[in-house]
């Protein structure tokens, strides 16, 4: 099968040629002075892209090996955890909640709305014994967004520890993990920072860092223990396993292009290519599978489908036909994400995908108004350029 010309999916995205390059470097002995140089500086960048003053933990592995490791790491037998559900992440972090010992609670809305901070502190407010909060900052599956910048400084405000799982959310949604409170984060390089997906990105407070060490059950001389980054590599300088050079290098260079750009600058563009594509999704006849706007991820665009048309039919085949890799629902229902994160959110990006997706969905008979569609995406965007 040939290669896509374009992947518009939602993640690992597309990369620039300038992160490509940096992930073709040498390989390093992981103790060589320049890589230990490299290593460091990637970890400062980090901070600066989360927006904090917290340590920064690089754990070799997809997001998932942070997003796990921390929770293992929080949680103790008996500990009252509020979990807040608006898609297929926030409902796998309520198992992995129950399944380490913690007493369970949630707020679950259906997977096309979003749960409000209102609903949030009536919750705490009648239930004091709540220890930590669970959220996803960015449900990349349905497209929706958790209102973090509210939630996080009112569990603060109550000494309530926060984990946030904002693998698709930093960068493509303003961010601000000091002025939030926010004591857990985890992010993905391969999202909206355009980087290899090699590497979790954690970041963390004094406040969970206590809660790690007082709990016994907390993962140690593990590959997902974070303790033993703290420990070993923030404290003595030496790495808990071998990191890959590869990746580090990769997830260097797509910092340093986001932060040449500006954070702000990043997100604004992220927003800008949602706003496009929505216009030309709208415009064609489709429905926008978020419940409202205001709630609706700038990562990803995601289109609700009528019963008789397959999500991952429609996948297979934009790719197979028109050469467009775009993203089906993941089993947060029957809907298509055309994202645009990374190098992707922007330019003509944003047109191809439509494209593609209303040319596809024209063969399997479903009415649309491809013109109209293109027609009003690229009025939007040639007024974003002006």
């Amino acid at each position: 099968m040939a290669l896509p010309d374009f992947t518009l999916s939602a993640g690992p995205v597309t990369v620039s040629a300038r992160t490509l390059a940096a992930l073709g470097k040498p390989i390093l002995y992981h103790y060589d002075p320049e890589f230990r140089a490299t290593f460091e500086r990637t970890q400062d960048k980090v901070a600066q892209m989360f927006k904090t003053t917290n340590d920064i933990v690089l754990m070799q592995g997809e997001a998932i090996v942070g997003l796990e490791g921390a929770l293992r790491s929080l949680i103790t037998p008996g500990m009252h955890v509020l979990n807040l559900v608006q898609g297929v992440f926030g409902k796998g972090t309520g198992y992995w909640i129950a399944g380490f010992g913690a007493e369970l609670h949630e707020i679950e809305v259906g997977y096309d709305d979003a749960v409000s901070p209102a609903q949030v502190e009536a919750y705490l407010d009648q239930h004091p014994e709540i220890q930590m909060v669970c959220l996803v900052a960015s449900e990349t599956p349905s497209g929706t967004v958790t209102d973090v910048a509210a939630i996080g400084p009112m569990c603060r405000d109550r000494g309530i520890l926060t984990y946030v799982d904002t693998v698709s959310g930093v960068l493509g949604m303003p961010w601000e993990t000091d002025a939030w409170g926010l004591d857990l984060c985890v992010a993905g390089a391969q999202k909206c920072l355009g980087g290899p997906p090699g590497v979790a990105l954690v970041s963390v407070s004094q406040k969970a860092w206590d809660v790690m060490y007082a709990n016994p059950a907390a993962p140690r001389d593990s590959y997902l223990s974070l303790i033993d980054w703290k420990e070993k590599w923030l404290g003595e300088g030496r790495f808990p396993y071998t990191p890959s050079v590869s990746d580090i290098n990769g997830l260097e260079a797509a910092l340093d292009q986001a932060l040449e750009e500006g954070i702000d600058a990043v997100v604004a563009r992220h927003e800008a290519a949602a706003e496009v594509t929505r216009a030309g999704a709208l415009a064609m006849g489709l429905t926008l599978w978020a419940k409202n706007e205001e709630f609706a991820s700038a990562c990803v665009t995601s289109i609700r489908l009528p019963d008789t048309i397959d999500n991952a039919v429609v996948r297979d085949h934009a790719r197979e036909v028109y050469g467009v890799m775009l993203s089906h629902g993941q089993g947060a229902g029957n809907l298509i994400r055309l994202s645009h994160m990374g190098p992707t959110a922007g330019g003509l990006y944003s047109v191809v995908g439509l494209a593609a997706l209303g040319r596809t969905l024209a063969d399997l008979g479903m009415p649309v108004d491809i013109g109209a569609g293109l027609e009003a995406a690229l009025a939007v965007l040639s007024t974003q350029r002006k």
